[in-house]
Order: C-alpha cells, then structure tokens, then sequence
C-alpha cells in the first residue's frame, strides 16, 4: 500500500488523521475495496468505492486498489464490475491522485486487450476525475435513478459558459438521454439486469478469444506505484 500522506499536505487537519478517522468508520484502509464472488453463477471481480471514506476520494492507494481488481480479474477470466460513487481525485494527494487517471485508464484498457467484459454502474455522486478515466471506460455503463454524474459542478458550468443549465442536467437520466450512458437501473433490479449483461457478454468474449492466437498478460508497469 502506498505511503500516507506522500505529499505532507497541509490543512486545518491532517491528512493522516483524516485517513486515520475514515479507516475508523469504514474498517478500510481506503475509499475502494475489492472482491470476488457470482451473479447467476457467473465468477465476477468486483469493486466498489465508499463515499464515506473522504468523499470517495481517489489517491495512490484507491488507484492500486482498482489495478489489483483488473489484474485478479484478468489472471482469473472474469468479468469486472465496478460500482463508482465519488467526488473526484484526492486534493491532498494533488499530481499523484490525478496520475491514477491514467493509470486506472491503462489497465482498463487491459481489460479490452484480454477480451475481458467491464460493467460500470454509476451511482451517486460519480463525478470529476472518475468520470474522465475508469467510471465512463465500461463495455456498459449503467446509472442507477437520480445519480448526479458529471466532471465539473453545476456552479462552475453555469459561471463558465454564462448560461442556466436544464434543472435536471447531470441527473442519470439527462445523461442517458444525451447519449452518456447506457441504462438506468433501480437498484433492486441490478442483479438480474448485470447477470443478463454477462451472458451476453461472456459468449462475445469467448468468440473473440477464439478468433485470436495472441495471448495478451498484463502490462506488469502498471503494477508500479506512483
């Protein structure tokens, strides 16, 4: 796990003692935790952020966090499900928190070279830099009601471009219906809707597979930490 605090930031409080009481309430050691299981007895990896832990924030650790997941889902040939909920990149980890949105993009995109299948379900907030590297890179991506999603804030657009924005802009549903994404899902009927996804496609990848004889491992650099 990387360093804390890597970067000594000063605030009205410690970063370490934010880590310190964020780890108290969540019982984990960042804002993403990874495991494994089955939808309709399907092996998935799955992940998850908790919007508890500093708003769901992303630093160094929740980026190796994310790549771990990728690389168990790839060694083991199993779908990636990942479940976003967050305010953007980790202000007290500054370039280091923002480098994860490359690095998170990357081993994404390992993922399509291993022909392996990658659903997003957005809930909310999903917003700022997740929303510009691994939250929006999904084979589908699937919101569930009324989840704000979007990069920069509603104030911020409104002050940029000068305008009043639609009041439901940034919700699921505006996102979906311009195109964004690709559902809209209550949450009790995630189940049901992923593990339907996944046999389709499951059979995809397993054509593409088989039309290939390149074997495709993982990019080993991006185990490296920031």
């Amino acid at each position: 796990m990387p360093k804390d605090d890597p970067l000594n930031f000063v605030d009205n409080k410690k970063y370490t003692d934010r880590l310190k009481t964020a780890r108290k309430v969540t019982g984990q050691d960042d804002a993403i935790a990874i495991a494994k299981g089955k939808v309709n007895s399907i092996s998935v990896v799955v992940g998850a952020q908790d919007f508890r832990f500093i708003g769901g924030s992303v630093g160094s650790a929740s980026g190796e966090a994310f790549i771990a997941g990728v690389q168990v889902a790839i060694e083991s040939k199993s779908p990636f499900i990942f479940f976003s909920c967050s305010g953007g990149q980790r202000m007290m980890e500054s370039s280091i928190a923002l480098m994860q949105m490359s690095r998170t993009a990357l081993a994404v995109n390992e993922l399509k070279k291993n022909n392996i299948p990658y659903i997003v379900i957005l809930t909310n907030p999903t917003t700022g830099g997740v929303t510009a590297s691994w939250a929006m890179l999904g084979d589908i991506l699937i919101a569930e009601p009324k989840a704000t999603i979007g990069f920069a804030g509603r104030r911020v657009i409104q002050d940029t471009v000068k305008e009043t924005l639609p009041e439901e802009f940034q919700t699921a549903e505006y996102v979906k219906e311009h195109g964004g994404i690709d559902l809209v899902i209550e949450r009790k009927y995630l189940n049901s809707t992923v593990g339907t996804l996944l046999s389709v496609l499951m059979k995809k990848a397993e054509k593409q597979v088989n039309n290939t004889s390149d074997v495709i491992t993982v990019d080993k650099s991006l185990q490296s930490a920031s």
